[in-house]
């Protein structure tokens, strides 16, 4: 699978098509040319008719969509028709969106064809195990950073609508998840760069200006840290935190790509993000900026 010429590599997350508004961008979204491929990050919505809907929205926009999993996908919320839990929600969730001809977690790396050459476009599903605990102090253990989180009043939704089953734990799937992916970046021919897409951040630096820090124990895992050096990305792609904007560690450019709550974009003076293009520069070169 390779793209045209002059077409784009476009990202965007947090969509939340349950507000209206978020609704209504996703209805107008156009690609800038008609090969353009939009990887979307995750937290589509919470619902499987919304989710469905956008992503069957976009794909007939764009030539490619690459879709990967939030939190807010892998609810279970009471006034949902399917009623899944866990794993089988998210394989549910993986069969329904392959049959809008969308490329999901489970199916083969799409190779991108970039002007410096094949990039590997990597759409991932790590979730976290509440290792970053920079914002819980003292704490050592994931129970008692919970503990501290509760006691300021910061517990993410998560603990109520997302269920780990058949595991038992958050932390059980996502070692799981980070075990299974490591083993197939690896597998991965080592001449070929990437795009790591996921829709939790892969090292801990941005969640350090959270306005509330111990909110990072639901925001990724410390096992993949290096990830972005050991798997040769020329970009990471994520969400999650409603925070736009782009950083750089070991030169590798990370893109955090949400669109977030109306609430959240509408106070900003440029209004609503949409998609930003991605590989503006290759690894080790700081060229251009997201749109």
């Amino acid at each position: 699978m390779t793209a045209p010429g002059g077409a784009q590599l476009l990202a965007i997350s947090d969509l939340h098509v349950g507000y209206a508004a978020n609704r209504a961008i996703v209805e107008r979204m156009r690609p800038e040319t008609d090969g353009d491929w939009l990887i979307v990050a995750g937290d589509v919505g919470e619902r499987s008719a919304d989710i469905t809907w956008a992503l069957s929205t976009l794909k007939e926009q764009f030539e490619t969509v690459i879709w990967l999993p939030g939190n807010h996908e892998l609810w279970t919320p009471p006034d949902d028709p399917v009623t899944l839990r866990g794993e089988q929600r998210y394989r549910h969730l993986v069969e329904e969106i392959r049959g809008l001809g969308v490329v999901t977690p489970e199916d083969p790396y799409p190779l991108w064809e970039s002007p410096q050459g094949p990039v590997a476009v990597c759409p991932m599903f790590l979730l976290y195990d509440y290792t970053w605990r920079d914002g819980t102090p003292g704490a050592t253990t994931k129970e008692e950073a919970l503990a501290y989180s509760r006691e300021l009043g910061v517990v993410c939704t998560d603990e109520m609508l997302l269920h780990p089953d058949p595991l038992p734990g958050i932390d059980d799937w996502c070692r799981a998840r980070v075990a299974e992916t490591e083993r197939r970046l690896a597998a991965l021919d080592p001449a070929l760069p990437t795009v790591l897409a996921n829709h939790w951040p892969l090292q801990r630096d941005p969640t350090a200006i959270l306005r509330y820090p111990s909110f990072a124990l639901w925001c990724g895992t410390e096992r993949t840290e290096d990830w972005h050096v050991r798997f040769r990305a020329t970009e990471v792609v994520y969400g999650h935190l409603h925070i736009p904007r782009v950083t750089y560690r070991d030169e590798v450019r990370f893109t955090e790509v949400s669109l977030g709550y109306p609430r959240e974009w509408g106070a900003r003076p440029a209004g609503p993000a949409g998609p930003r293009r991605i590989l503006a520069g290759r690894q080790g070169v700081r060229q251009g900026v997201p749109r």
